[in-house]
């Protein structure tokens, strides 16, 4: 197995009052949020899920990405997709939970890959 493989998948809600909806989510899970905020949408990561919310045009940012999916080197998991026939939309850069980079994959899906 290589560090470009993916670890795991994140599955990505939009929800109207994220403070409203994060206690469900803790619940299933067993998790507890973390909470951050990026470009404007605010976002609490708990367990596989991430949910966000904001202004429509912050948030469409987010919501073009079908879900996150965790890998254990990033420049690895992009240059195996990318040589596998994906495209990159958006190369590797620092975020608040680690560095992403967003892949759109040949049929079509837009994928943002994180990792350390």
């Amino acid at each position: 197995m290589t560090d470009s493989v993916i670890t795991s998948v994140i599955a990505r809600q939009r929800v109207d009052d994220l403070d409203a909806a994060v206690p469900f989510y803790e619940r299933l899970t067993g998790r507890t949020a973390e909470r951050f905020a990026f470009a404007g949408v605010r976002l609490a990561a708990v367990g596989s899920f991430l949910l966000y919310s904001g202004p429509d045009e912050a948030v469409q940012r987010v919501a073009g990405v079908s879900a996150t999916l965790t890998v254990g080197d990033l420049t690895a998991a992009v240059e195996a997709a990318v040589a596998a026939g994906a495209t990159v939309v958006m190369p590797p850069q620092p975020t608040p939970n680690g560095h992403r980079a967003v892949v759109r994959h040949p049929e079509g899906g837009v994928y943002e890959y994180v990792g350390p």
